[in-house]
């Protein structure tokens, strides 16, 4: 999806100081290697604060690529531009729990401190302010990214005292600490976010001992690698719930001269916050679970795909990769084994939720717009440029290192029927301790919010935007992959919430991110927000809800991906669990003419809302 500006989709961007030697040496340094486009524009958006037509035009000579295919990329990304930005880019966090956490407050304050409006440069380039989604701080929000330095619980008073601090000349990192350049990678994070870990399980928490499950990994065949995560019921944590062990025998089986591995860190769905906890407190785990299964399947090269949002864990984690290398753990003959050879590199984003879709995060990888691919084949047949590739998020990375320390019976002892170990979920909204609970599957929603605080829960929403919403009447209901399924969110709302008001937030959020491939979801997630905002004004009728389960039922049939098949699950939730919600707003329209969408006007809706221009082509949450 295009993610500029609809009214600049072509600046003048006049971006003082464009150097073309400048812009080679970029290019050179990842060998002007079209698969690394992503990471050149983020070098050259960090550089030279936005997109130039001037750089596209050189990058695209130097990688061999039209300045149509540069371009193509430049507008996916949010945390791209085509338009110059400022010295410091404030992006505050729009997520309905900082919304209902003071974030109006927040803003007005900035706004009115740098003098500049929401969505704005100021004129003399040093400041940008600009809402953006979910970053992963949900447990303590309001919380903002200041270039790549983030800063949480924000109030009022903090922002002020923050924009005064910049306008004075103080730079971001001096916001952590004045000796920011003396502390270490994980002082430097641990500064700027609380883990919140409110309750350590028996898994990935606890204590770990020290590449214990690389270890016993090297005394077994790949074959007994696979069968032992098989064995362990492990799933793929991301949501979908695959069996892990089959998606590395699938991976390990096809024909092909190579193989990767890839780690999806790309935790976009709001409320989700469970591995960037994982990758500031396990990081080497989740290395060491990556060097096992790169040793089950035969892979020799690894990625981890890292959300833009979490680039302040960047540092630590290439810091780990380095310890890793030295002491014999990564690199050329693992731990002086011969034929066994693994490497890592850590893969930017730059702001788009759909690159958490496998598909999507692999064309991202190969420095393409983060669009989904179509299936089959998969990508454990046919991923990563071309190859057989092994896509799994953070969390089941770590699960699988401790598997092999432990073992398959102690894992599978855990949990309940079809639902094996512990999960880690990520608890925010209207609760007294918010943070991360590792916990065995099969708990109850009830005895979950007794842990967090939220007795007065109305409404708990499990699994993000894309999971369910449900009301206190299912607070028995367990949290598993045969009953309620979650990533790891679990979100909580108390009976002050507007329950559609949360439901057209959702939608908004997945009209925004849709890529924009497939017109289902690019124009069907505006019929459905638009249809969302006439029950909030008092103008839907009874025939509204049924049209709302037919155009929602048509979207999940029809969309290509995994974003689209769930965009819908806001409404249709809600419709089942709150029917009240919407019967008591819906009157029949006897004196008056019922509301009608205007097909063209939805289209020219989404293009505008979803950042798109009709010359851009027309163009599953499986970790």
């Amino acid at each position: 999806m295009s993610r500029q500006s609809t009214e600049n989709i072509f600046p003048a961007c006049d971006v003082p100081q464009v150097s073309e030697a400048g812009v080679v040496a970029i290019c050179d340094a990842y060998g002007n290697d079209p698969h690394r486009m992503l990471d050149i524009l983020r070098d050259m958006q960090d550089r030279y604060r936005c997109i130039s037509p001037q750089i596209m035009t050189i990058v695209a000579r130097q990688t061999g690529l039209t300045r149509v295919a540069v371009e193509g990329v430049a507008s996916f990304y949010s945390f791209l531009s085509l338009t110059p930005k400022g010295r410091v880019t404030i992006r505050l966090c729009d997520d309905i729990v900082d919304r209902f956490a003071g974030l109006a407050d927040v803003v007005h304050a900035f706004e009115d401190e740098l003098g500049i409006k929401m969505g704005h440069t100021s004129g003399d380039g040093a400041f940008s302010l600009e809402y953006t989604p979910c970053i992963g701080m949900c447990d303590q929000a309001p919380a903002a990214m200041i270039n790549d330095i983030v800063v949480t619980s924000l109030t009022r008073d903090k922002a002020r005292e923050i924009a005064r601090s910049l306008k004075s000349g103080e730079t971001p990192e001096q916001l952590v600490s004045n000796r920011f350049a003396e502390l270490t990678a994980h002082e430097r994070a641990t500064r700027m976010v609380e883990n919140n870990i409110r309750h350590a399980g028996a898994v990935l928490l606890g204590p770990v001992p020290d590449n214990a499950g690389l270890n016993k990994a090297l005394d077994l065949t790949p074959l007994q690698i696979i069968d032992i995560i098989e064995t362990s019921g492990l799933r793929g944590c991301g949501g979908a719930g695959f069996t892990t062990g089959k998606k590395w025998r699938f991976a390990a089986g096809a024909p092909a001269e190579r193989r990767y591995v890839l780690c999806n860190a790309d935790e976009g769905e709001p409320g989700t916050f469970k591995d960037r906890v994982l990758l500031t407190e396990r990081p080497h785990l989740l290395i060491e679970g990556m060097t096992i299964a790169a040793r089950a399947v035969g892979a020799t090269e690894g990625l981890v795909y890292l959300r833009g949002e979490y680039a302040y864990l960047r540092e630590l984690l290439e810091s780990v990769l380095e310890d890793r290398r030295a002491r014999g753990l990564l690199g050329k003959q693992i731990m002086g084994v011969k034929g066994f050879d693994f490497e890592v590199r850590i893969q930017m984003g730059a702001g788009a939720y759909i690159c958490g879709e496998e598909g999507a995060l692999i064309s991202s990888c190969e420095g393409l717009p983060g669009e989904p691919k179509t299936r089959p084949p998969f990508p454990v047949d046919r991923g990563y440029l071309g190859y057989p590739t092994v896509v799994n998020n953070v969390e089941t990375f770590c699960h699988a290192a401790r598997i092999l320390d432990r073992g398959a019976p102690w894992f599978y002892g855990m949990g309940s029927s079809g639902s094996h170990g512990t999960k880690l979920f990520s608890v925010s909204g209207d609760c007294f301790n918010p943070g991360i609970y590792e916990l065995p599957y099969g708990l109850q929603v009830r005895e979950l919010l007794e842990m967090v605080g939220g007795q007065d829960a109305a409404a708990v929403q499990v699994g993000g935007p894309s999971g369910t919403m449900i009301a206190r009447d299912s607070f028995e209901r367990r949290l598993s992959f045969d009953d309620l399924a979650t990533g790891g969110a679990i979100i909580v709302f108390s009976g002050e919430r507007n329950i559609l008001e949360i439901v057209e937030y959702y939608m908004s959020f997945f009209v925004h991110e849709s890529c924009g491939y497939c017109t289902p979801c690019r124009v069907g997630n505006v019929f459905l927000q638009k249809a969302i905002g006439k029950f909030r004004k008092g103008l839907a009728d009874p025939e509204d809800i049924d049209y709302l389960k037919d155009l929602s039922a048509t979207i999940i049939e029809t969309s290509r991906c995994g974003l689209g098949m769930t965009s819908p699950n806001p409404i249709l939730s809600t419709l089942e669990n709150f029917p009240l919600v919407y019967s008591a707003l819906a009157k029949p329209s006897n004196d008056r003419v019922r509301a009608t969408f205007d097909i063209q006007s939805a289209i020219d809706s989404a293009r505008k809302l979803a950042k798109r221009r009709s010359y851009i082509y027309d163009k599953d949450f499986s970790q």
